[in-house]
């Protein structure tokens, strides 16, 4: 359905392993800053990253859920975030977090831009899609940079224990073909 390994001018997306939590757990996976608007905890122990990666390649078996690993392509190769993509029908539904270390360079609309071109080119897809928090302003700038619309605000929708223990209003964005 959709590819193993995506690259881009500076980043290269790709299918994950095990030995990625160690990584992930160590460059964002603990970062309270970094999870403010996901619907995860920060991470306290490898084994919670351990968990979640087992849960990501047993995943791509089924073929209704991608998680990519975004890992920078210069000589360090570093992993410093991922983009989720949740395969509902004819839609795809995506998520994405990045390394706080690299926010503001333009990283994930590079990653997102890529990954939405090439899932738009499937026959069978027909849109992607993605929600964020009312108060998430980056992500929603990274959405509008990488051509998504706001269709409207959902409320009470999206648990973000961080922030709240009731569901917090979203905003529902989309780009179709």
């Amino acid at each position: 359905m959709l590819p193993q390994t995506i690259q881009t001018t500076r980043l290269q997306l790709r299918k994950p392993v095990p030995a990625d939590a160690g990584a992930i757990f160590a460059t964002y996976g603990q970062d309270p800053a970094v999870s403010k608007y996901m619907v995860w905890r920060p991470l306290v122990r490898v084994a919670e990253a351990e968990q979640f990666i087992g849960e990501a390649i047993a995943d791509w078996e089924s073929q209704r859920r991608f998680a990519y690993v975004l890992d920078r392509r210069d000589r360090s190769r570093q992993t410093i975030g991922m983009l989720d993509a949740r395969l509902e029908g004819h839609i795809i539904d995506v998520g994405y977090v990045l390394a706080r270390d690299f926010w503001g360079r333009g990283l994930m609309p590079e990653a997102l831009s890529a990954f939405v071109a090439i899932a738009l080119e499937r026959e069978s897809l027909f849109r992607v899609q993605a929600t964020c928090d009312v108060d998430n302003l980056p992500s929603i700038r990274t959405l509008e940079k990488c051509g998504f619309s706001k269709e409207g605000r959902l409320d009470r929708y999206t648990l973000h224990p961080n922030i709240s223990g009731e569901p917090r209003p979203c905003f529902m964005f989309a780009r179709c073909r």
